[in-house]
């Protein structure tokens, strides 16, 4: 195929794309993120790609990475945080600048990650700018795929369940909003990884929302997380304005929390995203969620690999 080149690399769906692109001796990888720490694992873990810090927002010399290029894989993307100002200059002036760079390059394919949100009933700063990224994309003209995810875990997870499960194992009690009954559709990484692949392989063009096939309520997914991690920590349900009260005051003493009162409010927003038949779409066989928390929690080669936030 070639050269392809990735962006927001050190992510989760970046570092699980490359581990399973790197095997494939067809393929000339190269990784762009600006996360530095990040950056530094991705380069360790894999040494024969070629890993490039940057910040895509602001002009560098990083755009002669795209010459020569057979397609980019767009990951960049500010998903937490409290300041308009990264949600913009991450999810769309980065984006303006990644596409402006492979236009002037040439390059004749893009999959461009997006996200289950656009879809939602949600209004916070990461679904409005996701969906203002989706329309740069739309409008840059180069043949592309757009793929929306719902919530991702796997190898690398540092935000959703990967922390949630870190906050187990070291917490007292683990607590749960309300009744935790709230359906999630959760979708293992390395199986969107394949999904990406497929798209480059085949140049697929258009725009697929891309959810777990098992729809699973909160609190019972935490309960399966408990399960494949081993670990004892009770969980116990406390009134909902309790914990969003709590989420404000932490946010009072961390400009970059893990988990926001946005991200609380996403979480009981009732949404039910479309299942596709995904596997028949791709050819990627969907791993069942019992085996993909275990391949996750329990893999000798990067199970135990924490990315920094």
């Amino acid at each position: 195929m070639g050269k392809i080149v990735i962006t927001g690399a050190a992510g989760l769906v970046g570092q699980n794309l490359i581990a399973r692109l790197r095997e494939r001796l067809d393929l000339t990888l190269a990784a762009i993120d600006k996360h530095p720490s990040n950056v530094e694992t991705l380069a360790r873990l894999h040494p024969g790609v070629e890993v490039i810090a940057a910040d895509l927002a602001e002009a560098g010399a990083w755009t002669a990475t795209f010459e020569k290029a057979d397609a980019v894989v767009m990951l960049h993307a500010q998903i937490g945080g409290l300041d308009p100002a990264a949600f913009e200059a991450n999810n769309v002036t980065a984006t303006r600048h990644v596409l402006d760079a492979a236009k002037a390059a040439g390059v004749p394919y893009l999959v461009h990650v997006s996200s289950s949100v656009v879809n939602s009933r949600a209004v916070d700063l990461y679904t409005e700018s996701k969906k203002a990224q989706e329309r740069v994309v739309a409008e840059a003209g180069i043949p592309h795929a757009t793929l929306r995810p719902t919530l991702m875990f796997g190898w690398f997870d540092r935000k959703h369940i990967g922390w949630l499960a870190r906050f187990m194992r070291r917490a007292p009690i683990f607590p749960i909003p309300g009744s935790g009954r709230y359906m999630r559709q959760p979708l293992y990484a390395r199986d969107f990884s394949d999904i990406v692949a497929a798209c480059l392989d085949r140049r697929l063009e258009g725009a697929w929302n891309i959810s777990g096939l098992q729809r699973i309520d909160y609190i019972d997914l935490i309960e399966a997380v408990k399960r494949a991690t081993g670990a004892r920590t009770p969980v116990l349900r406390i009134p909902y304005r309790l914990f969003w009260g709590l989420l404000w005051v932490y946010a009072l003493f961390d400009r970059d929390p893990p988990f926001t009162t946005a991200q609380l409010e996403a979480l009981v927003t009732p949404d039910s995203f479309e299942v596709i038949d995904w596997p028949a779409i791709f050819g990627v066989p969907a791993t069942p969620l019992d085996e993909a928390l275990d391949a996750t929690f329990n893999d000798p080669a990067y199970s135990g690999v924490v990315l920094d936030f």
